[in-house]
C-alpha cells in the first residue's frame, strides 16, 4: 500500500463538527468569543489524491528550507574569495539562523489569524525574494541583508507546513506524516553540502540560490489549487505586534549571545553579560506585556498545563542533542580516528539517517496503538542508554558508528510524539500559534547546545582555542586526549535524552482524534 494511502472518510480526515464545537469551547473568551465561532467553516471531506498532492507539495516546500540550512556551507570559501572578505562570512549563516528562529512563532500566531494560505504565500515569496537578492548580491553586506530576508521566508515555511498537515490529517494519523517530513530533513542535510559544493567548484556560487526559484514554483504550483478545499480553522483577531516585536527582540539578542560568546567576546566580558541581561528584560517585558493583553501574541496559558511544557521541552532536548554532536562528531572522527573532511561528513549519515526511522517508527505507532508516547518514553531511554555507552567506553570505528545509529533510532521516536501531542492539546484555532512556539524553542535549544557541547569540549581540552578554529588545531592535540574531552560531550547528550524521557513520562497522554485503534492492538497494550 502506498504510504500515502489512507480512509478518505471526512471523519478520519478532520474531526465532526461536535468535535470543533468541543474546541471551541476550550479557548478562552480572551482569544475566541462566541461570535467568532461562524468564522470557523465545517470540515469539506479531501480525497486520497488531494491529500496526497498536499502532503507532497508541503513535502517540496520543506525541503526548500531543509536544503538551504547545509547548501551554503560548503560554498562559503568560494564566496569569500569572490567578496574578498573572509571576516564577515559567518555573517551569512548567523543572518539567515537569526531571522528564521525569531520569526517562526510570528508566522505560526498569524497562520492562526489570516489563514494558512496567505501565511505559506507571504513565507514562500519572502523566501524566494530573498534567493534572488542573495545570488544577484553585489557585496558581502548585501549578501548577510539578503539572507536574513531569506530567513524571514525559510523561518515561516516549518510552522505553516506543520499546522496545514494537521488542518488535513487527524491527530492519529499525523505522526506518520511527521515521519515524511523527517525524512525530508534528512535528505535535505545530505545533499545541501553535497550539491553546493559542487555549484561552488563547477558552476557558480550563485546557483545554490537561484536553484530554489524552479523549487518553490513547483510547490505553489501543486499547493494553491489544492489550499481552497482544505477546512478553515483560523479566525481573524487584533494583532498584538507589541508583544511578537518584544518576543522577537529578546530571541534575536539570546542567538546573538550564543553566536558571539566565547568566539568575538569572552563569555564573562561585559558586552555579553550586558546582552544577556537586554534579552532577560526583554523576555521579561514580554511576559508582563502578554499577561496584561487582552488578546496577546503567544497566550501564556497555552504554554502551561500538563502538555505543553513538557512536550516543548522533550522536543528541544532531542533536537538539541542531535543538532549539537552533529556540529561536533566532525573534529571527534577527524582528530580520533583520522578521517577526512568529506569522510567525517559520510560518518555523520548514521545520526541524521537512522533519526529519521525512529521517527517513522513513532509515527506508525501512534496511528495503531492507544499509549501513543510509550514508544518515545522507551525511545528516550533507550537513546539514554547508547549515550552512556559512547560515555564511558572506548569503541573503533564501526562500533561507534553501530552505537551511534542506536542512538539515533531512540532519539527520533521524540519528534512526531511532541508535535502531534502538542498540537492535539490545543483547539484548532491555536495549533498554529503552538506550532510556532515549539520550533522556536526546538531552535533556541539547538543553538544553545551547539554553543554548550564547544564550551564543554575546550573546557575539557583545557584548550584556549576559538571555537572557529578548532579543525585548524586537531593535529596539535592527541587523540586520547580528544577522546577523554569528548567523553563530556556525550555524557551532556545523554543528560539531554534522559531530561526528554522524564519530560515524556510526565506529560498528559490525551487521547488523539482518528481512525480506531483495532482490538488486537488494544489487546496488546
Amino acid at each position: 500500500m502506498n504510504k500515502f494511502d489512507r480512509q478518505s472518510s471526512s471523519a478520519d480526515i478532520q474531526p465532526m463538527p461536535d468535535d470543533i464545537a468541543e474546541e471551541l469551547s476550550r479557548l478562552p473568551s480572551a482569544v475566541l468569543s462566541v461570535d467568532d465561532a461562524p468564522s470557523i467553516a465545517p470540515p469539506a471531506p479531501l480525497s486520497q489524491d488531494e491529500v496526497r498532492t498536499i502532503v507532497i507539495s508541503l513535502m517540496l516546500t520543506m525541503f526548500l528550507a531543509a536544503l538551504d540550512q547545509t547548501i551554503v556551507a560548503t560554498a562559503l570559501p568560494t564566496i569569500g574569495r569572490q567578496f574578498q572578505d573572509v571576516s564577515n562570512l559567518s555573517w551569512v549563516i548567523t543572518a539567515y539562523l537569526l531571522a528564521s528562529t525569531a520569526v517562526a512563532p510570528v508566522f505560526g500566531t498569524l497562520s492562526d489569524i489570516y489563514g494558512r494560505k496567505a501565511m505559506i504565500i507571504v513565507s514562500l515569496s519572502l523566501f524566494v525574494a530573498g534567493s534572488v537578492l542573495c545570488a544577484i548580491a553585489p557585496s558581502m553586506p548585501m549578501l548577510i541583508l539578503a539572507r536574513g530576508l531569506q530567513g524571514l521566508g525559510g523561518g515561516g515555511i516549518m510552522p505553516v507546513v506543520q499546522t496545514v498537515i494537521s488542518d488535513v490529517v487527524s491527530p492519529r494519523e499525523r505522526g506518520q506524516y511527521q515521519a515524511y517530513f523527517s525524512s525530508v530533513w534528512m535528505v535535505g542535510g545530505i545533499l545541501g553540502p553535497v550539491i553546493g559544493g559542487v555549484f561552488a567548484e563547477h558552476l557558480h556560487w550563485s546557483m545554490i540560490f537561484w536553484i530554489n526559484l524552479p523549487l518553490a514554483a513547483a510547490a505553489i504550483a501543486l499547493l494553491l489549487p489544492k489550499m481552497k478545499k482544505i477546512p478553515v480553522f483560523h479566525h481573524k483577531r487584533k494583532v498584538d505586534w507589541l508583544g511578537g516585536v518584544l518576543l522577537m527582540a529578546s530571541a534575536v539578542v539570546f542567538m546573538l549571545v550564543l553566536t558571539w560568546g566565547g568566539t568575538r567576546y569572552p563569555w564573562l566580558s561585559p558586552t555579553v553579560l550586558a546582552m544577556v541581561g537586554g534579552a532577560v528584560a526583554l523576555a521579561v517585558t514580554f511576559v508582563w506585556h502578554a499577561r496584561r493583553a487582552d488578546e496577546p501574541f503567544l497566550p501564556l496559558p497555552l504554554l502551561g498545563g500538563r502538555v505543553a511544557p513538557f512536550g516543548l521541552t522533550a522536543g528541544g532536548c532531542a533536537l538539541g542533542a542531535i543538532t549539537g554532536l552533529t556540529v561536533q562528531l566532525p573534529l571527534y572522527y577527524e582528530s580520533v580516528y583520522h578521517l577526512s573532511a568529506s569522510e567525517a561528513g559520510l560518518a555523520l549519515i548514521p545520526l541524521a539517517a537512522v533519526s529519521t526511522c525512529g521517527a517513522a517508527i513513532a509515527g506508525r505507532t501512534m496511528a495503531r496503538a492507544k499509549h501513543y508516547k510509550r514508544v518515545a518514553i522507551i525511545g528516550t531511554s533507550w537513546a539514554a542508554l547508547c549515550g552512556l555507552g559512547l560515555t564511558f567506553t572506548t569503541l573503533p570505528l564501526w562500533g561507534l558508528l553501530t552505537l551511534m545509529a542506536a542512538f539515533a533510532l531512540g532519539l527520533g521516536t521524540t519528534f512526531p510524539v511532541c508535535v502531534v501531542s502538542l498540537q492535539n492539546s490545543v483547539a484548532r484555532p491555536q495549533v498554529g500559534t503552538i506550532t510556532g512556539a515549539l520550533n522556536f524553542f526546538r531552535s533556541l535549544m539547538s543553538s544553545f547546545t551547539v554553543a554548550a557541547f564547544a564550551a564543554i569540549l575546550l573546557i575539557a581540552l583545557g584548550a584556549d582555542i576559538p571555537l572557529g578554529e578548532h579543525h585548524a588545531v586537531i593535529n596539535a592535540i592527541p587523540a586520547d586526549d580528544m577522546r577523554h574531552a569528548f567523553r563530556y560531550v556525550f555524557g551532556a547528550a545523554t543528560a539531554l535524552m534522559t531530561a526528554a524521557a522524564l519530560c515524556l513520562i510526565a506529560m498528559e497522554e490525551r487521547p488523539l482524534a482518528g481512525p480506531s485503534v483495532t482490538p488486537q492492538v488494544e489487546m496488546a497494550e
